[in-house]
């Protein structure tokens, strides 16, 4: 009974600690606290990882050096899959009201490789907690193919959740995105892309882009989500390769990103130059537009 009222008097204080930082204007407040308890394992993570490679048959300094360097491409494409749109022209019509005209203007649907985010993972990864309990409720012995998904780190279990991982991006991405509603809006606002005609041909044609493009989108989620199982196989400790994919580094990157897009608005709004003078986040030229 105590340790329920403690969870649940500690879950109470972190939400309303969560709600605190979001009002203050910080960045979205649960999703920092979840980031900082990720971080927070991985100091003891790294010193795992060099005390095994400093080890007589661990491979040296070397190999832990080309563990961070592959750990920056993993980082680098997850930041891809997270920022990675396709961006539709939409052309509106031009309207004249009185003297001056409105419209006319070209302008980008911007439609995600991973409009799905990190759910497609916590949906798969709930599927695969049923086959492991029930193997673990039976007689281990006799639990025949269930054992396999009792290994995070084994074949079955990383086959078997990519492909749910894949038909869950494809079922979260058609419930996000409605094309429809978004061909709908464009001829409501007089909007239409160039060669397709409004209505229903655009709802297809935006149907059709939304498919090919969560296609390589769910195909590269599902490798950032087994790929702690590859780092493992490569020598890497259990701790440290949590670290190379999974829900983990998907929160890590889409967390960082959206708090520093929050503060470049705010400096943006105050007439600031911003974070970055290039790249995505791009307030530099902004500021300057603002000031002139």
């Amino acid at each position: 009974m105590q340790s329920i009222m403690i969870l649940v008097t500690g879950t109470m204080f972190v939400m309303w600690l969560g709600e605190k930082i979001t009002d203050k204007g910080i960045g979205n407040g649960i999703s920092l606290i979840i980031m900082i308890g990720i971080i927070a394992r991985l100091p003891i993570a790294f010193g795992f990882e060099i005390s095994s490679r400093l080890d007589a048959q661990g491979g040296g300094l070397i190999m832990f050096l080309l563990e961070l360097v592959f750990l920056v491409f993993v980082i680098i494409g997850s930041i891809l899959l997270v920022q990675g749109t396709r961006r539709v022209p939409v052309q509106f019509a031009k309207k004249i009201v009185g003297n001056k005209q409105y419209g006319g203007v070209r302008q980008y649907i911007p439609l995600k490789v991973n409009a799905a985010g990190v759910m497609p993972i916590i949906f798969a990864q709930a599927i695969m907690f049923i086959p492991a309990a029930v193997a673990t409720m039976g007689d281990q012995s006799k639990g025949g193919f269930l054992m396999a998904f009792t290994d995070h780190f084994g074949f079955w279990y990383n086959v078997t959740f990519a492909i749910l991982i894949i038909l869950f991006t494809y079922f979260y991405t058609a419930i996000m995105v409605n094309p429809n509603q978004l061909a709908d809006d464009m001829k409501r606002n007089g909007g239409f892309v160039p060669g397709v005609k409004p209505g229903k041909k655009t709802a297809e044609f935006l149907d059709s882009v939304m498919s090919k493009i969560t296609l390589p989108g769910s195909i590269f989620l599902a490798g950032v989500a087994i790929m702690p199982a590859i780092a493992r196989l490569l020598g890497v400790t259990n701790e440290f390769a949590n670290f190379y994919g999974g829900t983990s580094l998907l929160i890590l990157v889409g967390v960082v990103l959206d708090t520093l897009q929050q503060i470049e608005s705010h400096l943006l709004n105050r007439q600031y130059e911003g974070l970055m003078k290039s790249g995505r986040i791009k307030g530099r030229t902004s500021s300057m537009q603002l000031q002139s």
